[in-house]
């Protein structure tokens, strides 16, 4: 087997334009570790992938990704290509358009692989929701890999793509990102188009980058961001040159670091690991401080009010009728709308959509919904007053490393434990970022989460290609 796919993108460019190879020895390689990879990344492969490679022989290469495989997660639609969200509810859908971030990939000539497992309808945060079994994690497959994104971390930290796509409803690229030793980004809410998205929560979801490297995850982010006229929600900033603001000099950077981000309930072992990367920043001439923040602490209440609330409504559409699975046997309507939903979805989304109809219903909409709103008001204007004074926030992504599988199927709300870190990116609609910083004593990734301001993307990324390099360079100085 070849491992070309370990290489950089830079270097595989340069390989497909001196003709050394051919898209097609990508897709044939990545094709082949799938097949020897026993994680379970991948729900359904793209048949068409190897024609693909080979009309593109015939095309000039004029751009970085031209010919690279990418990995998409199972909740962005694919024309005629299995979109399931890995839920039986949806395992034989073919959508007839495409999303618009996979036209603008498409754009590019990159080449579809595969759709990648993950929680189902994005509901959970360890990759073992999913009606299709559970994925594993690449460092330990005794562990989680982190959710909803699973299948494409693990498709990126293996090499079998350099590429994939996710999405990030309260932490569901970084989590993954992190537990799985790669980067990961969360957009601003309207940089990147959520059309062709399946909704989980419409006011939190969005689609990211998720990439081996920096440059790789700049590279793919401005890919697929802009205004479009089919998202009322997209932004029509202009894209900034994200790979310019690689390697830039980071002196004079403020940065914040949320009290709470640094508290007890983090791993001893996760702390030391980013408080080494804030004295690494400081002899780089940034100025880091201590801040807090209000309201953060209710992260967990607030997204299990409002995700799940427009979760309740968003997935009231798959009835047996108009969307997804219908059961075989009912003698009338009502039958036929119990039976097919009770069929179709799975434990977990099934209790979310209990709670999310709970908190909508009746006098329940203005004691629970319409108050969370008014809080997640508050962390949003507090967010702000702290970005006039710091250009970046940081800390842990999570707080501890990845777990054993099964560890916290028997509390519904565990789980939601897992994206206390990175919920309140998510309410605040800002962008954020989980890139490796090191290893804890088990050999495990420890993730670090970079926020941003509203739009600026381009300072993560500036912030993100310094630390990646220190930590590569200690890495390398271990070895």
């Amino acid at each position: 087997m070849t491992n070309y796919l370990e290489l950089s993108i830079e270097e595989i460019h340069k390989k497909l334009k001196a003709k050394e190879i051919k898209p097609l020895d990508l897709v044939l390689e990545a094709f082949d570790k799938i097949e020897k990879n026993n994680l379970n990344a991948f729900i359904t492969l793209n048949k068409e992938a190897i024609e693909e490679a080979k009309q593109l022989e015939n095309i000039e290469i004029d751009n970085p990704l031209f010919g690279l495989p990418i990995a998409i997660k199972d909740n962005i639609t694919t024309k005629n290509l299995k979109t399931t969200c890995a839920s039986h509810m949806l395992d034989n859908f073919e959508p007839i358009y495409d999303a618009t971030v996979i036209e603008k990939i498409k754009q590019k000539h990159m080449i579809i692989i595969g759709k990648t497992n993950m929680d189902e309808f994005a509901m959970g945060s360890t990759g073992e929701t999913s009606y299709f079994g559970p994925i594993l994690n690449p460092w330990d497959t005794t562990k989680v890999p982190g959710g909803s994104s699973s299948g494409s971390a693990v498709a990126v930290a293996t090499n079998i793509t350099p590429f994939a796509l996710g999405s990030d409803t309260g932490g569901s690229i970084r989590q993954p990102s992190s537990f799985c030793g790669i980067v990961g980004l969360k957009p601003t809410y309207g940089r990147v188009s959520r059309y062709g998205l399946i909704a989980f929560a419409s006011s939190l979801d969005q689609i990211g980058p998720m990439t081996r490297t920096v440059y790789e995850n700049a590279l793919l982010l401005e890919t697929i961001s802009g205004k479009d006229e089919k998202d009322l929600t997209s932004n029509e900033l202009p894209v900034p040159n994200y790979i310019e603001h690689l390697g830039k000099d980071i002196k004079g950077l403020k940065i914040g670091i949320p009290n709470y981000y640094m508290s007890e309930m983090i791993n001893k072992e996760v702390r030391n690991k980013i408080e080494e990367i804030i004295e690494r920043l400081k002899q780089a001439g940034c100025q880091v401080d201590y801040i807090d923040i209000g309201y953060l602490e209710y992260a967990i209440p607030l997204y299990q009010v409002i995700a799940l609330g427009e979760a309740s409504s968003n997935l009231a559409r798959y009835d047996g009728i108009r969307f997804g699975h219908v059961t075989d046997s009912y003698q009338n309507l009502e039958e036929l709308y119990k039976k097919s939903r009770s069929e179709g979805f799975g434990k977990e989304v099934k209790r979310r959509i209990m709670i999310g109809s709970y908190v909508l219903s009746g006098k329940n909409a203005n004691i629970y919904y319409n108050k969370a709103l008014k809080i997640r008001g508050q962390m949003i204007e507090n967010f702000k007053q702290a970005f006039q004074q710091y250009d970046l926030l940081i800390g842990p992504t999570n707080t501890d490393v990845a777990y054993p599988l099964g560890t916290k199927g028997d509390d519904a709300l565990k789980s939601f434990y897992d994206d206390i870190l990175t919920i309140p990116a998510n309410m605040a609609g800002l962008p954020a970022m989980s890139l490796s910083v090191g290893f804890n004593h088990d050999h495990m990734p420890i993730g670090m989460q970079i926020i941003g301001n509203y739009f600026q993307e381009e300072t993560i990324y500036e912030l993100a290609s310094y630390i990646e390099k220190i930590t590569k360079l200690e890495s390398d100085e271990t070895c």
